[in-house]
């Protein structure tokens, strides 16, 4: 199944929790202190939550779209590429939001990021190398 990959910024992961908890109907896959994630089947979403010490604005961190594979990473990027959109930042094998994964981002003209992803394994704890959360 393909997921509409949304993470916004929240200040209080507990109460936030609670609020999506509530608003899903489902408990999150993923918690972490400073992250929570939701998949919920329909419409296709992983919802993440992401602590920040303020929070100002729009909240929203980047949108994005999970897929079933590498292949289709690099499917949607060709497909982006050939419609004449830049593509930003390309990853392979990174570690982000406590998995291991392809992507490549992609900006809309007011600088929203937009990330196409493949996770292929779960990371248990945090290191240097998951610093890709924390805009």
């Amino acid at each position: 199944m393909n997921y509409v990959h949304v993470g916004i910024n929240v200040t209080n992961l507990e109460k936030s929790l609670s609020f999506y908890t509530k608003l899903f109907g489902k408990d999150p896959v993923k918690t972490k202190e400073d992250y929570a994630k939701f998949l919920v089947e329909k419409p296709g979403l992983n919802f993440t939550l992401n602590v920040r010490d303020t929070v100002q604005g729009n909240q929203v961190n980047h949108f994005g779209f999970q897929v079933k594979g590498t292949q289709d990473v690099l499917t949607h990027k060709e497909r982006l590429q050939a419609a004449g959109l830049k593509i930003g930042l390309e990853e392979e094998s990174t570690v982000c939001c406590y998995a291991r994964q392809d992507k490549f981002w992609v900006e809309d003209p007011d600088g929203n990021e937009w990330e196409f992803f493949f996770s292929y394994e779960d990371i248990q704890e945090k290191t240097e190398e998951t610093a890709c959360c924390t805009k």
